[in-house]
């Protein structure tokens, strides 16, 4: 194979694991490489089945000087079904995809002039290829700096706790932080004999490996914490914060989209734009009581929803509901009641848009980090209502520390938020002091996020930081 030419862009290699989730900010960080720093970009990426369309989609859209592989697709027949969690599947996807992407990283090698490897949070063991072939390794964090702060914690909190964190008398102290009770940590560390929670220390353990850490966050939204990571301690790899890196383009699918048309038609700031993801469903029961709250608060919204699934709440599911007639898992008569002030849509929003719209004034959100900082960047204030994952950890910090949400309660008998709690938190938030509070505070990150992402701003320093770095390994 020939050599490449030393006039050649440097070369990085990203390796997501598995999701959109990941997948999206490490896009926006590829094109700000390539745009910015005049690299080339190839993403390697595993995978345990056929491509999504979305992931496809994604890739495709990227400049030229971004190209991406997908690698050979692991099988999971030997693993049991009923008690494998996801996160369990992400990191196995990459661990078991290794031997491929040593030739995928050899080809790159000798084809490109690559110097780092970057992967995401489940993706440490690549770290052992990137050596193997001198190049760089470094973790893409697209979460929470107070996330981060509990992976660096989570090794000795392992020694030091003997029992389930969920039953820890005291809420639980992570540096930088604010105190999180021990059931509001991590999905995957809430079962410590689950394989989830040892592939999570396993990653854990490994993070200081790492020659440094791109954070998807900025330094005025968590200030504490950021300012604990950036401390520096034996073994502790510097942190970068280069977010918020979300992507604030038109989707080609929107274009004449009927909701686009109806939100031009509302007054502004009067909407409530209501969405769980692109993997969160809820209850029928829970569905049923979110409806009837947004009926009961008389304020306009935009509701994307998804047929009720009653297992969990990240799980893939079958409707089992008429295609025909996508909401008749809706209470009756719902939409012919709200009809003049909301809009329902089976599934899917142009999110980015929705946000970006004038007569958006706040955000009914599952939690997931890329959609908190849609809503960051474009000002919008928040309702959280964590499903999965790391969101419980995510409503904590934007509810107590942050201060840009507001948080409906569960009724503790039936773990339901109840149509009068929905119903007070909308008010709350869209008409009253404590949400033009919350209000003026996600302007001013608005405003700081702008700043940070700007020719001399903070993020765009820290990536321009490693950059240099990176580029110095071919001067070396």
């Amino acid at each position: 194979m020939e050599r490449p030419s030393t006039t050649a862009p440097p070369h990085v290699a990203i390796v997501p694991t598995p999701g959109m989730g990941h997948l999206i900010p490490l896009a926006e960080l590829a094109k700000r490489l390539v745009h910015r720093h005049g690299f080339s970009v190839t993403f390697v990426v595993p995978n345990d089945g056929s491509p999504s369309k979305a992931q496809r989609s994604l890739l495709d859209a990227l400049p030229p000087s971004i190209s991406y592989v997908f690698l050979p697709p692991v099988i999971f027949d030997d693993l049991p079904a009923e008690t494998t969690r996801i996160e369990t599947l992400i990191a196995l996807t990459l661990a078991r995809s290794i031997g491929s992407l040593r030739d995928e990283v050899r080809r790159l090698a000798e084809s490109t002039r690559l110097v780092a490897l970057v992967a995401d949070l489940f993706g440490t063991d690549a770290f052992d290829v990137a050596k193997e072939f001198n190049v760089s390794p470094y973790i893409f964090f697209p979460t929470t700096a107070m996330c981060l702060s509990l992976i660096f914690h989570l090794p000795k909190l392992d020694e030091e706790v003997s029992f389930e964190y969920r039953d820890m008398p005291e809420p639980l102290r992570i540096p930088g932080c604010i105190p999180i009770p021990g059931t509001d940590l991590l999905d995957p560390v809430q079962d410590r004999r689950n394989d989830a929670y040892k592939w999570l220390l396993h990653h854990a353990k490994r993070y200081r490996l790492a020659e440094g850490i791109l954070l998807n966050s900025f330094e005025e939204l968590e200030p504490r914490v950021m300012e604990y990571l950036k401390q520096e301690e034996p073994g502790k790899p510097p942190v970068y914060p280069v977010g918020p890196l979300v992507n604030m383009e038109k989707s080609s699918k929107s274009d004449g989209s009927e909701c686009l048309k109806w939100l031009d038609e509302q007054p502004d700031g009067s909407v409530l734009y209501v969405s769980f993801g692109s993997g969160g469903t809820l209850s029928f029961d829970q569905i049923q009581e979110l409806a009837l709250g947004l009926e009961k608060s008389e304020h306009r919204f935009l509701w994307v929803v998804r047929a009720p699934n009653d297992k969990a709440a990240n799980a893939t599911y079958f409707s089992v509901y008429s295609q025909n007639e996508p909401f008749e898992f809706l209470p009756e008569g719902f939409l012919e009641r709200t009809q003049d002030r909301g809009l329902v849509l089976p599934s899917w929003a142009p999110q980015a848009q929705v946000l970006a719209h004038r007569s958006t004034g706040g955000f009914l959100t599952h939690c997931g980090w890329n959609s908190t900082l849609e809503s960051v960047v474009n000002g919008v204030p928040l309702v959280v209502w964590p499903l999965y994952a790391e969101q419980k950890m995510n409503a904590i910090m934007l509810t107590q520390d942050v201060k840009v949400a507001l948080r409906p309660r569960a009724d503790a008998a039936t773990g339901l938020v109840g149509r009068d709690e929905v119903a007070r938190v909308v008010k709350g938030l869209m008409e009253g002091e404590e949400g033009k509070r919350i209000r003026n505070r996600t302007r001013d990150l608005k405003d700081a996020a702008a700043k940070v992402l700007g020719e001399d701003g903070s993020s765009t320093r820290a990536l321009s930081e490693v950059a240099q770095k990176w580029k110095a390994k071919l001067v070396n």
